[in-house]
């Protein structure tokens, strides 16, 4: 099915950029054609829908994506490296000096990466005294609590590391950001171990597929 020229989005790309055009068709220019009965705007919009978006594409397994009809494997291949090549972009983008104010902040520098992990991971953003990042680490991969994560660890890499303080973030797979009673459990642990240190935990972030929970904001009794 063509499209009539001045609604083809590579031409729309080049006169008016690429700001203007949606994610269905910007999927359109790397799919190049679309299959019987259905453009390539339509069957980028459908894989968006089927797969959740970009960050549906970032998680999903190549095969899964050349399986889709009107796709195949080099089309695959094209589209996942552009979402590569998208992900790889915000990275050089975050090695600049990042200063961290808010829940916000932590979401926008590694979110991106955590929804498209499909076992939980714990990670640590190392701050210093301005609560600028000094390094991101993952430390633990599969469901962690307060018996599971060695808090000492923790707290001896802060110490090689010169922080002043931590953020704690892990990823819900399954998409929802609620927190359990476990996290909390864990957040409890790690901050009545930096108060001996002197090392403040900022926050215990848990990000879910489409949005985000902050431990501190629903808890803030913990940081009393």
């Amino acid at each position: 099915m063509d499209l009539r020229e001045e609604n083809r989005p590579r031409e729309r790309l080049i006169a008016e950029g690429p700001q203007a055009l949606s994610d269905g068709e910007l999927l359109a220019i790397l799919l190049g054609s679309g299959r019987p009965g259905l453009n390539a705007i339509d069957l980028g919009n459908q894989i968006l829908m089927a797969l959740g978006g970009f960050s549906g594409i970032h998680r999903t397994d190549i095969s899964e994506l050349e399986n889709i009809s009107g796709v195949g494997r080099a089309k695959a291949a094209c589209i996942k490296a552009a979402v590569e090549l998208g992900n790889r972009l915000a990275k050089e983008r975050t090695e600049e000096k990042v200063f961290i104010r808010s829940p916000e902040d932590v979401v926008r520098l590694v979110g991106l990466d955590m929804r498209g992990k499909e076992q939980e991971e714990l990670w640590v953003l190392w701050l210093n005294v301005r609560n600028a990042v000094l390094g991101i680490d993952r430390l633990y991969k599969g469901s962690q609590d307060a018996s599971s994560v060695r808090v000492g660890e923790i707290f001896a890499r802060a110490i090689r590391k010169g922080a002043n303080a931590v953020i704690l973030v892990h990823n819900h797979p399954s998409g929802e950001s609620a927190e359990s009673p476990e996290d909390v459990s864990l957040t409890r642990a790690v901050i009545e171990a930096g108060r001996l240190l002197d090392i403040r935990v900022h926050d215990h972030i848990v990000i879910g597929r489409q949005d985000f929970s902050s431990i501190k904001k629903n808890h803030p009794a913990l940081w009393v």
